[in-house]
């Protein structure tokens, strides 16, 4: 029995010891890690954020009718250039009975003062006519004349003014009537005409809709949208994690989905100051000013992206992101240079912007140090077999 355990244990330690030279032997025939270099290289970073919107007209403006009516014809199209001054629509009247009514009661209440008036000033013309005869006989004194005269120039502006309400009510009878009246020539208000100079954007009428005028209680119907195609904004939204990295005056680059290969320069022009929630994140509307698209046609409202320049470093030594490694202790950058046949030493580094996949180097690096790649995979990959 005392053999027998014995010669189990010497068994056991056979086998141990075996399977230790077994794994010593199977290390020793695993390549050793190369580890593979790379060199610092001289690069232009850029620090951006993305913001999406769509190209606009810096300023639309929108036509509308000074009276109401239907419109009778339409003189342009999308896209035609019109001047200021150039006739766009041309507006049918449909008269108000109850605003007809009330000018005809303005037209008799007027031209009823005009014969008072009238009758006044002949019975003060008269008075006038004979005292004046008398102030030259020397009858009467100056002061007594005096008061006469003035009576009789008050009688005569009231004529006058009398007149001209007259005549202003009848035309403002033939307004609400025909929509013009004698007088008006080019400005009557069934002629609707270009206010800017610029393209035309939209005519989201035709002959036959009815128009409103513009009033206190409403906005009035677009004839047509104009505006100056040359002058163009990219309007978007940034999200609120990103708002706080912007500012007025910072470079944009442009890129519209249905112009490839070009990009256009821009300048930040409006940050909003309040927020707005959309899909569950708060959004803030910019605004940028393009530069320099005279030769390329942009159509109003194309989808745009635009890239906010945050920082930018030209012709700098950079290497990347992944050769960086941190110190656990004091967290300070450094990295490994060859010295020798894979032989490296720690490098103190001083890094500047970094757009996440390059980094600046500032100090500790040459452009000629071979940079360990510590992160490599070790080995060639493995495969399965199905």
């Amino acid at each position: 029995m005392k053999r027998t355990s014995t010669l189990i244990i010497l068994i056991a330690i056979v086998v141990v010891f075996g399977t230790a030279l077994f794994y010593l032997w199977q290390k020793n025939q695993e390549d050793p890690v190369t580890y593979t270099t790379e060199m610092p290289s001289k690069e232009t970073i850029i620090v951006n954020t993305v913001a999406t919107g769509s190209i606009v007209p810096e300023e639309e403006i929108l036509i509308k009718p000074n009276i109401s009516g239907v419109v009778e014809e339409v003189y342009i199209e999308a896209g035609e250039f019109v001047q200021t001054g150039d006739l766009i629509a041309k507006i049918k009247v449909i008269p108000n009975v109850s605003s007809l009514t009330n000018a005809k009661n303005n037209i008799s209440s007027t031209s009823t003062a005009l014969q008072t008036a009238e009758i006044n000033f002949k019975t003060q013309k008269s008075l006038y006519d004979r005292q004046k005869a008398l102030y030259e006989k020397g009858v009467i004194s100056a002061n007594d004349f005096d008061q006469v005269n003035n009576t009789y120039l008050q009688a005569k502006q009231r004529v006058d003014q009398a007149r001209i309400d007259v005549r202003q009510s009848r035309q403002n009878y033939d307004i609400i009537k025909t929509g013009t009246t004698s007088g008006l020539g080019d400005f009557a208000q069934t002629q609707v005409r270009a206010t800017v100079s610029g393209m035309v954007l939209d005519v989201p009428v035709k002959a036959g809709n009815q128009v409103i005028e513009a009033n206190n209680f409403n906005e009035g119907t677009s004839i047509a949208s104009l505006a100056d195609v040359k002058k163009m904004i990219f309007e978007g939204k940034v999200d609120e994690s990103e708002v706080g990295k912007i500012k007025e005056g910072l470079p944009l680059e442009i890129t519209v989905g249905a112009i490839e290969n070009q990009k256009f320069d821009a300048v930040l022009d409006y940050i909003a100051p309040k927020g707005v929630a959309e899909n569950g994140a708060i959004q803030f509307e910019i605004k940028g000013s393009l530069e320099k698209i005279d030769s390329t046609f942009i159509r109003a409202g194309l989808s745009a992206n635009a890239s906010i320049i945050l920082d930018k470093a030209e012709n700098v030594l950079a290497i990347k992101e992944a050769l960086v490694q941190y110190d656990p202790k004091t967290k300070k950058p450094f990295v490994e240079v060859e010295v020798g046949d894979q032989q490296f030493e720690r490098r103190d580094v001083e890094l500047g912007i970094s757009n996440g996949i390059n980094v600046e180097v500032l100090s500790g690096v040459s452009e000629s140090d071979k940079i360990k790649v510590w992160n490599q995979l070790q080995g060639p990959p493995k495969y399965s077999r199905n």
